[in-house]
């Protein structure tokens, strides 16, 4: 029976990358995987599948009656609305355990890390399986992403391990250059809706019965967005009412002055300043030294609710 594999809506590089590594360890496994996604993708995402001459996961939401594996994520929030009426075969993620549950027992690798695709070379070192150069290269692309090239709070020795590993393996010499190649493909805004830019990278998060959407642009430089601000705002505002939302947070991370602008509506907007200490001034505030929404945005907006 086959068995669909694959990230959360809106998926980011790793959770594209993470889908199609996982489809072929467990494929030389013997089990019969298909990488999927629910979303279109990024950029960033689509510069690291024509370096490396990956194949686009087809796009697939409904998974009723289904076998699965997640990688990226374990929030019913991220899932396709029909999640509980698939099978859960196993979990592969880096962020803080979710509320989805399963009926029978699964396979889980959670790990504190920079990267779900750490965790799976992790998973392809464990079972002795060699990673092929282009997968290699793919799941490299994808730690440098979500570590924002080591630059990341969440970034360990074991993802700068891996990288060392992979980038041997697919035969890149200066991945840090081909790290910042990668960024100013994510950094491209032409042509771009408000929407696009908005739900680049964009979670919606169950805390405490309160919805609040989480989304996150990372660029080279971000006072390329000056003049869209009133747009994103604008946009934001009809994500807000779409979701119903009581809060929506939109990080501009700004990966050379390593801090995020952050752009905010809320129906109580003390909640968000408390969590940071901050003054929040038409809708927005500076955050020096944010990088991570997982581990510098999430544990200290949950608690205000």
């Amino acid at each position: 029976m086959l068995t669909y594999i694959f990230g959360h809506t809106n998926p980011d590089s790793d959770s594209i990358v993470g889908a199609i590594s996982l489809a072929h360890l467990k494929n030389q496994l013997g089990e019969e995987c298909v990488a999927t996604r629910q979303g279109e993708i990024s950029p960033e995402t689509e510069f690291i599948l024509n370096k490396f001459g990956g194949t686009l996961p087809e796009l697939k939401t409904s998974y009723a009656g289904e076998s699965v594996y997640l990688v990226d994520f374990s929030d019913i929030a991220q899932a396709p609305k029909d999640i509980k009426e698939a099978t859960i075969l196993g979990i592969v993620d880096h962020h803080k355990l979710g509320d989805i549950t399963t009926d029978t027992p699964l396979e889980c690798w959670i790990r504190p890390i920079g990267c779900t695709n750490t965790i799976i070379k992790e998973m392809y070192d464990y079972h002795k399986i060699e990673i092929p150069k282009d997968i290699a290269g793919m799941m490299m692309c994808a730690i440098l992403s979500d570590t924002v090239i080591f630059k990341s709070p969440t970034c360990t020795k074991v993802d700068t391990k891996a990288v060392k590993e992979l980038a041997e393996i697919c035969g890149i010499e200066d991945y840090k250059a081909l790290g910042m190649e990668m960024f100013i493909a994510k950094s491209q805004i032409d042509g771009a809706t408000a929407r696009d830019l908005n739900t680049r990278d964009y979670k919606e998060f169950d805390m405490n019965d309160t919805k609040v959407g989480i989304g996150q642009l990372e660029m080279i430089d971000i006072s390329v967005l000056d003049s869209r601000i009133d747009e994103l705002f604008a946009d934001m505002k009809l994500l807000k009412e779409e979701g119903n939302l009581h809060t929506i947070v939109i990080l501009l991370t700004d990966i050379m002055k390593e801090g995020s602008q952050l752009l905010v509506l809320s129906d109580d907007m003390s909640k968000v300043e408390s969590a940071f200490n901050i003054k929040i001034e038409n809708n927005q505030a500076w955050l020096e030294g944010v990088l991570s929404r997982k581990k510098q945005v999430i544990p200290f907006l949950q608690p205000q609710f």
